[in-house]
């Protein structure tokens, strides 16, 4: 208890100024009402403050140069801890300038408010800390909740021009101990600075505002010397070019004399030409209306051959189409006598197989035999019957297969001579 004790009495010490330098950071940038910078004194007292709430309990590790208490170790881990971290302290690595820990550390402290991230100190690693230290007990967590509030505040902190190396922390309790009349000195302090800071900033936008109007007045001046320069250059060849036309044009006036001589000359010969072409065009147009007259009554007489044409073409094909119908039919009947064939077939060889059948029987039984003669004859008579009429079937299956050639030999001469005739009639026509 005897250790304890003033540890305990540290991190009440340490929340109380936490909790003063917040709230006083807090209401100033709210009274100041811009963007803070790293000359505001109540944030410089704000990271030395956190600062020692930070290495309260931080833990001495041992090296090769000797012992080494910083910040950096356990800033550095927040960032596996926490992954939204990760950007501030690659953002610390990256920076020019830096050399020690503690600049590093200081440098995340400063980015962390801008970016508005302090909540991550919340996940700060233990293997860094005593057991008794700020940011292990209920202290660190009610810290952490009021670095919620500065999230109000923006702030805009050059960290490349600090040097964050050599700075001292040592936290100034004058500006928390001040009267009523130092307070009232305090506004008027910061109501001027805020006038000059405006002033300042007002003479500053006004010389940015002019310098960029003086370099593009500049441009403009080079712009318009180039495009004059280049203007005497194209106002020299103007001229050159000029005496150069008159040349021409005087050449081109005493060519144009010349030649207007010729086409006059050209012309009375060509009025003489045009004078005998007139009269000849008069005597051919004559000729030619009498070969145009002769054309057009050839030309109707053809036209009406050509209707006599087709319609003896229209007749033609009516008849091609009854010929057609009649070899169709012709075609109808050759099936169905081929059916009967097949049927008279298919009967007589029926009837071989009985007479087959009968002789089998014939030889087995010559009593049998002798009473089925009569059978056998018959069926030989109808069998040769049967063989006559399909003979005759033949001949006239025959007789019409040679009808139908010959109408379809008679068809195709038919047509042929039409089409011969048709052509002949077609080529006069075209003639």
């Amino acid at each position: 208890m005897h250790i304890l004790y003033p540890m305990a009495m540290e991190r009440a010490n340490l929340l109380n100024m936490a909790k003063l330098s917040i709230k006083g950071l807090i209401e100033s940038a709210l009274s100041f009402g811009r963007t803070l910078d790293s000359d505001y004194p109540p944030l410089q007292q704000f990271f030395v403050v956190m600062e020692h709430c930070l290495k309260h309990g931080l833990r001495v590790k041992k090296s090769f140069l000797g012992f080494n208490k910083s910040l950096w170790g356990p800033l550095e881990l927040v960032e596996k801890l926490c992954p939204e971290a990760a950007e501030i302290s690659a953002s610390v690595r990256d920076l020019p300038g830096l050399k020690t820990p503690l600049g590093r550390a200081r440098a995340w402290l400063r980015l962390a408010l801008m970016q508005k991230r302090y909540t991550h100190i919340n996940t700060e690693p233990d293997d860094f800390y005593e057991n008794s230290a700020l940011m292990l007990e209920e202290e660190g967590a009610v810290i952490v909740g009021l670095l919620v509030g500065l999230n109000v505040i923006d702030a805009n902190l050059c960290v490349k021009g600090e040097d964050l190396d050599s700075q001292v922390g040592v936290i100034d309790f004058s500006m928390y101990l001040k009267n009523d009349i130092d307070d009232y000195r305090s506004e008027e302090r910061n109501s001027q600075i805020a006038s000059i800071l405006d002033q300042k900033n007002y003479v500053e936008e006004l010389n940015r505002q002019l310098n960029s109007t003086v370099h593009g007045l500049q441009g403009r001046v080079d712009s318009l010397e180039k495009s004059n320069s280049k203007l005497i250059e194209e106002l020299a060849i103007a001229k050159n070019n000029i005496i150069k036309l008159q040349e021409e044009n005087q050449q081109l006036r005493s060519e144009n004399s010349v030649i207007l001589l010729k086409t006059q000359q050209h012309l009375e010969v060509t009025q003489g030409d045009v004078s005998v072409e007139r009269d000849t065009y008069k005597q051919s147009r004559q000729g030619l209306d009498e070969m145009y007259n002769e054309a057009r009554r050839q030309l109707k007489e053809e036209c009406q051959l050509r209707q006599d044409v087709e319609n003896e073409l229209v007749v033609q094909v009516s008849m091609k189409q009854e010929m057609e119908l009649a070899m169709k039919l012709l075609e109808k009947d050759i099936h169905e006598k081929q059916d009967t064939l097949i049927g008279l077939r298919q009967q007589l060889d029926e009837v071989k197989a009985i007479n087959v059948e009968m002789y089998q029987k014939m030889q087995s039984s010559d009593e049998e035999m002798k009473k089925k003669n009569d059978v056998i004859s018959r069926l030989e008579e109808k069998t040769n019957q049967i063989t006559a009429t399909m003979k005759q079937l033949e001949q006239s299956d025959k007789d019409l297969l040679s009808q139908t050639r010959t109408l379809a030999m008679s068809f195709v001469k038919c047509a042929s001579t039409d089409t011969e005739h048709q052509y002949k009639l077609v080529k006069d026509i075209s003639f």
